[in-house]
């Protein structure tokens, strides 16, 4: 996708808005999502190189529910199931924020094949990471929002952990 794609507009926008930079420059090598990479707890986007704008978002969550004392510094996604599941339920909420469709985000070359199953279960408020993000204090599942004061997921207190 290129950089004026509506949904990499409006993702850029939200990002900023919430305090994740994003940069643009050379990506050199492959990384880990196409033209996409995580450099000193901001994006960095390769224009030259096609990416999926949903993956953006993926791995903004990433940045987001990184404690705040090592996201300045964060450069690489550690390989952690819990973060990794924070970080796929942030970035529905975020879809959701801005308006971007769930198959976008979860599309079919992601997710080891596995978006489709992702988009339906989050559709259908069954979408694994939740907890992660209540236990951050960034949202609450239904039956626990009233007593912790915070929004029912994925209405979101805070973007950033």
């Amino acid at each position: 996708m290129a950089l004026d794609h509506p949904d990499t507009i409006r993702i850029l926008a939200f990002l900023g808005e919430i305090g994740i930079p994003v940069s643009q420059g050379t990506i050199a090598g492959d990384s880990f999502l196409p033209g996409i990479e995580v450099r000193d707890g901001g994006l960095l986007l390769d224009p030259e190189r096609p990416f999926y704008p949903g993956d953006l978002l993926h791995e903004a969550g990433h940045i987001a529910c990184t404690d705040p004392a090592d996201r300045p510094t964060l450069c690489e996604v550690r390989d952690d199931p819990g973060e990794e599941m924070a970080a796929i339920a942030w970035s529905y909420a975020a879809a959701r924020a801005i308006g971007i469709d769930t198959r976008a985000l979860f599309h079919a070359d992601g997710y080891l094949g596995g978006g489709e199953a992702l988009a339906i279960a989050f559709d259908s408020g069954k979408g694994p990471g939740p907890p992660m993000l209540q236990f951050y204090g960034m949202a609450a599942e239904p039956h626990q929002a009233e007593k912790l004061g915070l929004p029912v997921y994925p209405q979101m207190a805070k973007w950033l952990r």
